[in-house]
């Protein structure tokens, strides 16, 4: 689940990482009374869940109340279109209003879990400001990591490492640690999956500040946290995710492609989506229905896939270990009664009960593509789309 900069920044403060003053604001009036409290030149920014928010026109200065208000009154209800929301944008509905920052230095900060390690890993590099995906690609060796024992925790020694490697020296080192502390203590104490601070800046007055934030919280543990689940913002999430959640299928994602997929098991939904574009296709969804013998959950992963607009085909790629291939086959035929499928199905089906999953479809007559792999699968749903 992602909340907001400011929602993020609120949660960093209360561990003792220091941010730039400020508060959210609903209308332009509100902005400009924030403004006059502060009492100092602000910087109006949009809050939508993407980065790049200045390059569309998301983020403005103003030096006086009057010019805050203005600011906000242009970018609250705007479509604000970045490179992270894709084409569509996001409507902005808050700004935050914050005191505006001298930076004579940009880093970055952030913590994810290592998928290798098992463990969080805290990355520190001098190129702030930028996404630290380019700085990973162009200069990965400005990328300074320190990987923590959950046991131990984040050692200072760590955070002595990282700011010496990000020339945090002298009167800076003490804050530095002290803030690379807070920001772990953070992420697992909302059981975060990314914690970021893009950019951590050096003030002209030789403060450090989190001039940016962002905070991505494991949806597992919202059930730990529900004053994390009150900062959830619907508006912000692909409608189709939603409708998923609501209707059990957690294992959801929307992608950007044209062919709509439903398989069983995380893995084999990975396998899926490397074959669609091997063949030269693109996946419209990663979609896992999991090990369940329950005819509804293919009836609702259908719903799904039939209500995204983009989607061109279908391929449905079950593997049946502990689910049942007949159960999925019932699934379909009742997904074919129950709603109009206007774009073509494709069908590879192997496992438990295949005979008789196979019987089902043959008796229904239903206009199905069949495939025996899924290499050729795969085609014949890219083929299907175009």
């Amino acid at each position: 689940m992602k909340i907001h900069e400011y929602q993020a920044k609120q949660i960093m403060s209360e561990f003792g990482v220091p941010v730039p003053k400020g508060r959210v604001a609903a209308t332009p009036q509100e902005a400009r009374q924030i403004a006059q409290e502060l009492g100092v030149p602000v910087v109006i920014k949009a809050q939508i869940h993407a980065g790049g928010r200045g390059k569309g026109g998301g983020i403005k200065l103003a030096d006086t109340p009057a010019q805050a208000e203005d600011a906000a009154r242009q970018i609250i209800g705007m479509r604000l279109v970045t490179h992270q929301t894709g084409p569509e944008g996001r409507i902005v509905k808050r700004v935050l209003v914050e005191e505006q920052v001298q930076a004579q230095r940009e880093l970055y900060l952030g913590i994810v879990i290592d998928s290798g390690s098992g463990r969080p890993v805290v990355m520190a590099s001098e190129a702030g400001g930028v996404d630290i995906e380019q700085v990973a690609a162009a200069s990965p060796e400005k990328i300074h990591k320190a990987f923590v024992d959950p046991f131990a925790g984040f050692q200072p020694y760590l955070g002595r490492q990282l700011a010496f490697a990000t020339n945090l020296t002298g009167d800076l080192l003490r804050p530095a640690v002290q803030l690379m502390t807070g920001l772990y203590r953070a992420f697992t104490a909302k059981d975060a999956s990314l914690a970021e601070i893009n950019p951590l800046v050096v003030t002209s007055d030789n403060r450090l500040l989190a001039l940016d934030a962002k905070m991505n919280i494991d949806d597992n543990a919202l059930f730990r946290h529900p004053e994390i689940v009150d900062l959830r913002d619907r508006d912000e999430e692909d409608p189709l995710e939603i409708q998923a959640q609501e209707l059990g299928m957690g294992s959801y994602v929307k992608l950007t492609g044209n062919i709509g997929c439903v398989v069983n098991g995380a893995g084999l939904a990975m396998a899926t989506m490397d074959a669609i574009k091997q063949a030269g296709g693109d996946p419209a969804n990663f979609l896992d229905i999991g090990t369940v013998n329950d005819v509804t959950r293919v009836v609702n992963a259908f719903k799904i896939l039939t209500a995204d607009p983009s989607v061109k085909a279908i391929l449905i790629n079950i593997f049946g270990g502990m689910a049942r291939v007949d159960v999925i086959a019932q699934g379909i035929v009742d997904s074919h009664k129950e709603m109009k499928m206007s774009v073509p199905v494709v069908v590879r089906l192997a496992g438990t009960n295949v005979e008789e999953g196979e019987r089902i479809l043959e008796d229904a007559g239903l206009p199905l593509i069949r495939a025996i792999g899924l290499g050729e699968a795969a085609q014949k749903a890219v083929r299907a789309a175009g």
